[in-house]
């Protein structure tokens, strides 16, 4: 594949050939892309106003940068509009931390996909969807700006999917997985305000997400009921670890959960206690690995960690939980984490609003 410099490229002016162009040089993500013209790259620059050699991220294991300039062009290729650039950059700001451990997490075997999670009231004003379908496909700032992470790994960071990236079976939030959290109904304070950012700040928070894991709960009406549902689904064979985890509480459990008067915090405490298996489980399954989860029950182990069982996360600060997804429906979910024991760390940023 062509080394991406879009600054030493010229495509042809033909818009078809153009895409074509840039399926030749392996800049996309199997999906066609918008030819970056030059005007509507300096339109998402200007959305920033630092200067366009200014770097945002570095991978420490290929050594390559990422500039406001590449990032801008590869937003404009994935269909972003420069209100979205703040997000994508600020994305990328929490991504560029240590503790989010950048490379393992674009290259493992584990299938990892950033999430993005913004919260604030800069998800409304650019028309983020909170709501129904929060997941799926037709909201433009959800697709794109989650698509234009995934354009960025693959054409600046090089992470090509069999070369570098070795995700065994990949994971459809690949191609992208960025969401709002839900404001209108929401009883808990958002992220963006229990992350300690100023009022009036939106905020990303990033995470190295593994496959989506629908948990549906129709009959529930008590937090223990639906929450006992997520932490059967936390605790599975298949997906506990000592990682973090995400769960979105569709409005429906969030009105049953939040309307008993339960806390974020209450409820994160009730899910570490509850998402467990025996260790005699885990070393039956073959999961059970004495050195890496022997840190369960050491030091800094919440309260609740009982001695024999292996707790999903270290603590219940460990699960991010906040509300999405459309009034009907009792669908909420559960996303685990890429791995706690090469790890990360959930990371957040304040969007910039140049």
């Amino acid at each position: 594949m062509a080394a991406f410099s879009p600054r030493l490229h010229e495509a042809p002016d033909d818009l078809l050939a153009a895409m074509d162009y840039c399926y030749e040089q392996g800049w996309t993500d199997g999906l066609p892309v918008v030819p970056p013209e030059v005007a509507r790259v300096k339109a998402m620059l200007a959305a920033d106003r630092r200067p366009a050699e200014t770097v945002i991220a570095h991978h420490p294991a290929t050594g390559l940068d990422l500039s406001l300039h590449a990032a801008a062009v590869n937003a404009v290729m994935a269909g972003c509009l420069p209100e979205h650039f703040p997000v994508l950059v600020a994305a990328f700001e929490a991504m560029d931390r240590p503790e989010f451990n950048f490379h393992g997490s674009t290259a493992s075997t584990g299938g990892l996909a950033p999430l993005l999670v913004v919260s604030g009231p800069y998800a409304d004003e650019i028309g983020m969807n909170s709501d129904v379908n929060l997941f799926g496909p037709g909201n433009r700032a959800n697709s794109t700006i989650g698509r234009a992470v995934r354009l960025i790994l693959r054409n600046v960071f090089q992470m090509i999917p069999g070369i570098s990236d070795k995700s065994t079976q990949g994971n459809p939030g690949k191609y992208s997985f960025c969401i709002a959290e839900r404001s209108r109904g929401n009883p808990w304070p958002l992220l963006c305000e229990a992350e300690g950012y100023p009022k009036g700040t939106s905020s990303v928070t990033v995470f190295a997400g593994g496959g989506f894991c629908n948990v549906e709960n129709h009959g529930g009406n008590t937090p223990e009921q639906i929450l006992g549902s997520v932490a059967d689904a936390m605790a599975n064979y298949g997906c506990i670890t000592l990682g973090q985890s995400v769960v979105i509480l569709a409005p429906e459990h969030m009105s049953i959960v939040g309307g008993a008067g339960w806390t974020r915090e209450r409820a994160q405490d009730f899910l570490f206690t509850q998402a467990k298996r025996s260790v005699e489980g885990m070393k039956g399954v073959g999961k059970y690995r004495d050195r890496e989860y022997d840190t369960q029950h050491g030091e800094g182990a919440h309260a609740l960690a009982e001695k024999g069982f292996m707790h999903r996360g270290l603590n219940p600060q460990d699960i991010l939980i906040t509300m999405g997804g459309g009034d009907a429906g009792g669908h909420s979910c559960f996303i685990p984490s890429w791995s706690r024991g090469r790890g990360s760390i959930l990371q957040h940023a304040a969007i910039n609003r140049s």
